[in-house]
């Protein structure tokens, strides 16, 4: 039977991830590590300068293996993969995402960056994020569709998948588009605003993101936009 690991960034608790490890029952043995807690645009780093406690956690699929752990997403996929699954597994997925990981901001995404490492350890690795409003319809509907077909994918090295979801509703959405390409734009430009001075000269500064609804053709940011699920590859630094 395949075996498949799932983390996220959004927490063991989110909505996300619950739905994804229902999905993936239906294709493999599923395998839950993921962070105790929220750790979004933790990208791909790791710990290594303190333990790392995992813990079994009453997940609320059934029939699915879960721990939770204090590191990062990363982290859960090195945990699983090196110390909790008897075996490699066959796939790792992230996700789902609450919100999109498309364009330069996934740099920054902790959902890629775990997907990344499952890359890294030599497993076939999916990304799958959806947009903000709470609306599941498009997701819910392509979701088992779009697994079934890449996880039948070779594993490439240096390659993941990354998967969108739209977040309109399921009869505003126009199709998958596959092959896209990664947009050089970017889905917030980001400032900062200060928040509070302090005596001695120094500020506190929160990042202020302006949303800017810009892509070029043919890519991830570009489909999500125009109300397309989005299917594409990443590459990974090696």
């Amino acid at each position: 039977m395949r075996k498949i690991l799932i983390t996220n960034d959004d927490g063991i608790e989110s909505d996300g991830i619950r739905r994804l490890a229902e999905a993936a029952k239906e294709f493999g043995e599923v395998w839950i590590v993921a962070p105790e807690s929220q750790r979004s645009a933790a990208s791909h780093s790791i710990t290594l300068r303190h333990p790392i406690d995992v813990h079994p956690y009453n997940f609320s699929v059934e029939a699915v293996h879960a721990f939770s752990c204090t590191g990062t997403p990363a982290d859960c996929v090195r945990v699983g993969i090196l110390s909790i699954m008897p075996e490699k597994p066959d796939v790792i997925m992230s996700g789902i995402n609450f919100g999109y990981n498309v364009a330069c901001d996934i740099q920054y995404s902790a959902t890629a960056g775990a997907a990344f490492e499952g890359e890294f350890q030599g497993v076939l690795s999916i990304a799958f994020s959806e947009g903000m409003t709470g609306v599941h319809e498009v997701t819910d509907k392509y979701l088992r569709e779009i697994m079934a077909e890449l996880i039948e994918k070779p594993y490439v090295p240096g390659q993941i998948w990354n998967v969108n979801f739209p977040h309109c509703k399921a009869d505003e959405c126009k199709g998958i588009l596959r092959d896209r390409l990664v947009s050089r734009k970017s889905f917030y430009t980001d400032r900062y605003r200060p928040v509070e001075e302090f005596a001695n000269g120094g500020v506190s500064l929160m990042v202020d993101g302006i949303f800017n609804p810009q892509s070029e053709e043919g890519t991830d940011y570009g489909a999500v936009l125009d109300n397309y699920v989005s299917v594409g590859t990443v590459r990974n630094v090696c």
